[in-house]
């Protein structure tokens, strides 16, 4: 049975790509594993206490939009965070991951048409790959804007043609991006929902990397819309606990917007979604209280930052991440050096365009590999002096 029409043309995802691409070749050393962003630092401590302690809720069906509770702890954690007030009780819901909420925005917040035609959804290229597919299943034309070293990793979706701005429906934003490590300061986030709010669309902002940073907090789209007085249906924010706190496993995020949007979404989940079992969502809410283990894991990404700029420093092409555990290196073949460096060492990496998408110009990741600083800092300095060594010190 095919795929719709709709979805045929999509590349395999990333890392059947990267399997397919490193067959056939025996790793020059023990695998060290860069190519996926899973977290690797310990989780808190208390989260198995907390779900062994309430396990006895796995035998209930649990609330479809999240515990009172873990709502609190979410508007609570935001506006400590961004100084937005949000409604627990109509402006949160939570998620099993972002991936989920980032897909289902698409379906429940898309319009048919826009104009009488096709609607357009932005999106950042490179980019996590579930925006497109998000777009593509609400029947609407993702366009792939170029988020290049040109424009500081950051797509300038303002310098689009206005036919393309007037068609659009949903904008998705990545802060710190993946994979580039790009922030995006307050004026640019300002900036956007000043655009959305002309062109009459939706900002979806990715935000799952924002307690990872190098130097100072990075803005936030809830934060940006309250200080500049925007409309609140002009932004959602979308988070989760696997970054942050080093829990992908537990499949535990968030989507915060406007209540209309929210009300969409909400409706959407109850026929179609799972929501969290009970269990999680009170692990959940203790851990979005906590800052001190996300404080801890921060220091561990900062003082990996300080290793790569040590290793690669007086290079001219490095751009020194701001936020992320992504390293995002100009290599001129992303496939040729990922083989390459699984050839002599046992290092995997991904190839820059299974991340991004063909345009004007080529695919922008096509000269890129991306490296995820996920491993202890010791064996990380390693690693990464060989991929020095190997790619850029010939």
């Amino acid at each position: 049975m095919a795929f719709p029409e709709r979805l045929s043309g999509l590349p395999d995802y990333a890392f059947p790509r990267l399997r397919r691409l490193l067959a056939g070749i025996e790793p020059g050393g023990a695998v060290v594993d860069l190519s996926i962003g899973a977290p690797r630092h310990p989780f808190p401590a208390f989260v198995p206490d907390i779900i062994a302690r309430t396990a006895g809720d796995f035998g209930r069906y649990p609330p479809n939009d999240g515990t009172p509770e873990l709502l609190e702890a979410i508007s609570v954690w935001i506006e400590r965070h961004h100084g937005a007030k949000v409604a627990p009780d109509g402006e949160i819901m939570a998620l099993n991951g972002t991936r989920e909420g980032l897909f289902n925005a698409g379906l429940a917040l898309c319009p048919e048409e826009k104009r009488g035609r096709r609607p357009v959804v932005l999106v950042p290229n490179p980019f996590y790959q579930v925006y497109a597919v998000s777009a593509l299943a609400a029947f609407a034309e993702p366009v792939y804007v170029p988020a290049t070293r040109s424009n500081g990793f950051l797509p300038d979706y303002g310098a689009l043609p206005r036919d393309f701005l007037d068609r659009t429906a949903l904008a998705f934003i990545c802060s710190p991006s993946n994979p580039q490590g790009a922030v995006a300061p307050e004026d640019y986030l300002a900036d956007l929902l000043d655009l959305a709010e002309k062109h009459d669309f939706r900002v979806l902002s990715d935000e799952c990397y924002h307690d990872i940073w190098r130097s100072a907090p990075p803005a936030g789209i809830l934060g940006v819309r309250e200080r500049v007085g925007a409309d609140p249906e002009r932004a959602l924010m979308f988070h989760s606990l696997s970054k942050r706190s080093n829990l992908p496993g537990l499949r535990s995020g968030f989507v915060a917007g406007g209540a209309e949007a929210m009300a969409r979404i909400r409706k959407l989940r109850a026929y179609a979604g799972a929501p969290l079992p009970l269990p999680i969502q009170h692990a959940s809410a203790a851990v979005w209280a906590d800052e001190a283990h996300v404080e801890e894991n921060r220091a561990l990404y900062q003082e990996k930052y300080r290793i790569a700029d040590e290793v690669f420093a007086g290079l001219p092409s490095y751009a020194p991440p701001e936020g992320g555990f992504f390293l995002w290196l100009e290599v001129g073949d992303g496939e040729a050096a990922a083989r390459e460096l699984w050839r002599r060492h046992g290092i995997r990496v991904l190839p820059g365009a299974y991340l991004a998408r063909e345009g004007e110009g080529g695919n922008p990741g096509r000269a890129f590999i991306r490296v995820a600083m996920v491993v202890p800092a010791t064996q990380l300095k390693v690693a990464l002096e060989q991929i020095r060594s190997t790619l850029f010190d010939k």
